[in-house]
């Protein structure tokens, strides 16, 4: 851990943060962005696996959205990682999603984690290729969703990441 990363806080989202997830998604200009409606919600039902990090002033600088697979429930799905542009380069995006696995592992017993990754995206694929040699796990990719299979537009394939099992915690 860094000196950046242990003056920050990293917990679970309220509605109250809502809007600054909202936000952080909209400038990440990465991200599809969900309704603000969508964040508010995300904030409220999937608090419990999802993280946000704050400042010293206790305000969100960055964010993971994720949930555990109906289907799979030992599966943690992250929807959508962003940090707040002040705050990238840091490593916040590896103690986001360390702390969030590390909490959810212990709380639900969780052995895989999975994304969807555009091509191209290379940042979060650093993010979850280093998280999956910090872990001990293997790395599977494939295409969930092909191109045409999206409905509003042209959009690139969505590549699962699949990142199990999850064999020990990173070292500090």
């Amino acid at each position: 851990m860094t000196a950046a990363q242990a003056d920050l806080q990293i917990d679970r989202p309220s509605v109250a943060d809502g809007a600054s997830l909202w936000r952080m998604a909209r400038d990440s200009k990465v991200l599809d962005l969900n309704s603000s409606y969508s964040y508010l919600l995300w904030c409220r039902d999937f608090a419990a696996t999802s993280a946000v990090a704050r400042d010293e002033h206790g305000e969100p600088i960055g964010f993971i959205t994720a949930y555990v697979r109906p289907e799979s429930p030992e599966t943690l799905l992250v929807w959508q990682v962003a940090v707040d542009e002040a705050y990238r380069g840091r490593g916040l995006a590896a103690a986001l999603l360390d702390g969030l696995v590390a909490r959810t592992t212990a709380e639900r017993g969780l052995t895989t984690v999975e994304t969807t990754i555009t091509p191209g995206n290379t940042a979060s694929e650093r993010l979850f290729t280093s998280f999956a040699e910090r872990h001990g796990a293997r790395l599977e990719r494939e295409v969930l969703f092909e191109t045409g299979v999206f409905p509003d537009g042209p959009h690139e394939p969505e590549v699962l990441y699949r990142i199990g099992p999850l064999t020990r915690t990173p070292s500090a």
